[in-house]
């Protein structure tokens, strides 16, 4: 029998059975059974407020760790599947359902069999093709200590995150800026906005202790009784400027009115219902002292709920403008030069919902990837209601959103069609590049022997793949099986693009290479590794696609195992002390932070199982090493090496493969090939650094120790980031 306890402001509604409203910012249903049990637990679980990321802990005998937690992905509706077993003495699961405050359904049952469970899982998902299984198997199923008793309320991994941030940054010393009094002025449009929200920002404000800033509140004709009361009310002061707008005339002519009469020669823009953090405005000034050439500089963010109460966090990437036309990630704590804002025309009216978008795009267009900074410190609060424009007409502005990504490429000349991405209401631009312009591809695949795979590859570049216009070069190091050397001679025969070059050698999958670029006659090259499988006819189109980003050079697919888990995302240097791939084993919908796993990221690192090279990089970047990285961590070394030159290296969900990775080649951690795998993971911390590498696709408040980064306090404050450095 199953016992299901809702905990920390979790209310049933009254008006619909099973309906919970979760209010706080730790919400938790413990499911408690007998020790004599059902195998599985079944968990449906259904958003009803936009997309949440559940999370499952087990007592270990240590309590409800956060480190310990089974992520389930990101989405609206879950089947939620714990392999508890038929008996033991752990006998509680703590099922997290979101970290901010939403509307959803939950059922609970317990189910006996493997057969039964898989019955109900396929109807599940006939009847919603949307629904995310997520199965966790191997749980502990025996203490083996007493389960310790936790007292008092958990402090979040926010909490604690902004705690450490805060203690350093107490420390830090404000920089020497060259620029006039004030140096900054804050922006915030008011629109009838709750005293309690005004007194927090002002509040905030007023304790940065620094000189030289400015607020400047401009009022958006506001007709509340309240917020009209507390602007005639408050004393007047210097440092906090009014400015009265009598007509309501919308956000974006309401921020430029308060830019209008700034003084500082930087803007930042903030909403009326957030607050600056502890710190924040020494932490930019610094950032703008040791960066005098920067023309942009962005923070993370704390998620707080109404209370102020952190309840996640926003730690970015450093500035990557092909994540920016997925989602915007930047957001706030956003610092412009005024000269360049009143430049480009401030704000434009009609992209309600995403006017900070549609202004950043434009403030960015032009601009060197060097004077762009990321400041890797949690300087702005924002509270999360739900009560924002963009919340309350998401179509609207999502509409916006896409309407100005559009606008963007236009004046760069180049016509696209933006759609959505995996999360809808993200973004993915279409080129039609295939469509106009369609170069020849030089795909190169090693082999040796592998008769079934490699005519499941071939099967599929020639049947399933719609992009045409390609040659395939296998080099072969001495196959022998005569099924394999048949289907070379039958697609030699029925495809005059396909050709096969034989020679008895040690396996060195950059020799490989090398000889295969050596041989091709295409304007870009891709590499594929003789064990993916193709799923989908459109991904090369993808692939060629992402290269009509500026200054790509590499481009690499969203690879699963074959029982459809993640298993190339992007890889991230510094993991390990060497590069890995993150999220490893996820499922295959999962988001990831921000969702941006839904949409196109530039990396340092993607892997060489699936990787397109353009013509420019490969002349510029030179052979692949055949000394150093004979079989691991080449694709590393190549990619890095590409990454240092100023090649953007672009990840994309869009093309989605299936790797049954190292099948033919077997494992490299045994005899000689161990010997050869460490020596060549000391070749790559010599070349490149690794053991101290900071990737900035990456963020520093995240840990580098497993594929799933978790969030960790940093030891000292880290140092304002760009992507070439």
């Amino acid at each position: 029998m199953l016992n299901v306890i809702a905990q920390n402001e979790l209310v049933a509604d009254a008006d619909e059975q099973g309906l919970w409203l979760a209010e706080g910012d730790d919400p938790y249903f413990l499911i408690r059974f007998s020790p004599l049990r059902e195998r599985y637990v079944v968990i449906k679980l259904a958003s009803r407020s936009g997309e949440i990321q559940p999370k499952l802990y087990v007592n270990r005998g240590r309590g409800f760790r956060e480190e310990e937690a089974l992520t389930a992905g990101s989405g609206r509706n879950f089947l939620i599947v714990a392999d508890v077993g038929s008996f033991g003495t752990i006998c509680t699961l703590r099922l997290d359902p979101a970290s901010e405050p939403c509307q959803l359904t939950l059922e609970v049952r317990a189910i006996r069999s493997a057969i039964a469970l898989q019955h109900f899982i396929s109807d599940q998902q006939r009847q919603n093709s949307e629904l995310i299984v997520a199965r966790f198997s191997r749980l502990p199923r025996f203490w083996k200590k007493l389960p310790t008793i936790r007292l008092g309320r958990r402090k979040t991994v926010a909490a604690r995150y902004v705690e450490q941030a805060r203690i350093l940054s107490d420390k830090l010393l404000p920089g020497q800026l060259g620029c006039t009094d004030p140096w900054l002025s804050i922006v915030v449009p008011v629109y009838n906005a709750p005293v309690r929200y005004l007194n927090e920002l002002v509040s905030s404000f007023e304790q940065q202790n620094i000189e030289g800033v400015e607020l400047v509140l401009s009022d958006d004709g506001s007709d509340s009784s309240d917020t009209l009361g507390w602007f005639t009310s408050r004393p007047a002061k210097p440092n906090v400027v009014l400015v009265a707008n009598p007509i309501n005339k919308g956000i974006a002519l309401a921020t430029n009115s308060g830019i209008g009469a700034a003084r500082g020669e930087w803007v930042a823009l903030l909403d009326h219902d957030d607050v600056i953090a502890p710190n924040g405005l020494t932490v930019i000034q610094t950032a703008i002292a040791t960066h005098p050439d920067a023309e942009f500089f962005y923070t993370d963010e704390l998620v707080v709920n109404d209370a102020l109460e952190p309840i996640g966090l926003m730690l970015k990437p450093a500035y990557d403008p092909v994540l920016l036309t997925g989602v915007n990630y930047i957001n706030h704590f956003s610092v412009y030069r005024r000269q360049r804002l009143n430049e480009i025309g401030k704000l434009r009216s009609g992209f309600e919902g995403s006017q900070d978008y549609d202004l950043l795009l434009r403030y960015l267009e032009g601009l060197d990837d060097a004077m762009i900074i990321h400041v890797p410190y949690p300087a702005y609060w924002w509270r999360q209601t739900g009560t924002t424009y963009s919340s309350k007409f998401i179509d609207r502005a999502t509409d916006n959103a896409r309407a100005a990504l559009k606008d963007k490429f236009a004046r760069a000349g180049k016509a696209t069609e933006v759609t959505e991405a995996l999360t809808t209401t993200l973004h993915r631009i279409r080129f039609g590049t295939s469509a106009t312009n369609r170069p020849k591809i030089s795909i190169i695949i090693p082999n040796k022997d592998s008769y079934a795979l490699m005519a499941t590859l071939l099967k599929g570049i020639y049947e399933q793949t719609t992009y045409d216009n390609h040659e395939v070069i296998v080099i072969d190091n001495g196959s022998t099986e005569p099924a394999t050397l048949a289907l070379y001679n039958e697609y030699g025969q029925r495809f005059p693009s396909f050709s096969c070059h034989i020679k008895q050698a040690t396996f060195n999958f950059s020799r490989a290479i090398n000889e295969g670029m050596e041989r091709a006659s295409g304007e870009h090259f891709l590499l594929l590794n003789n064990d993916v499988e193709i799923i989908d006819g459109g991904w090369l189109d993808e692939l060629v696609d992402c290269l009509s980003y500026d200054h790509v050079g590499i481009v690499g697919a969203k690879l699963l195992y074959p029982d459809r888990r993640l298993q190339h995302a992007g890889v991230i240097t510094g993991f390990g002390g060497l590069a890995g791939h993150w999220y490893l084993n996820k499922p295959e919908d999962f988001g990831g932070p921000m969702n941006r796993l839904h949409v196109r990221n530039s990396m340092t690192c993607v892997t060489g199982a699936v990787m397109l090279i353009s013509g420019e990089c490969a002349r510029q970047i030179g052979q692949w090493d055949e000394e150093n990285f004979a079989v691991a961590y080449n694709d590393v070394d190549y990619c890095l090496r590409a990454h240092k030159a100023g090649f953007r290296i672009v990840w994309t969900p869009f093309a989605c493969l299936i790797h049954h990775e190292s099948v033919s080649r077997g494992s490299d951690r045994g005899g000689e090939n161990s010997k050869r795998f460490e020596r060549e993971q000391e070749n790559l911390k010599r070349l490149h650094l690794t053991h101290t590498f900071d990737d900035p696709a990456s963020n520093p408040g995240y840990s580098t120790d497993r594929s799933d980064p978790k969030i960790t306090p940093f030891s000292s404050l880290p140092v304002p980031r760009r992507w070439f450095t």
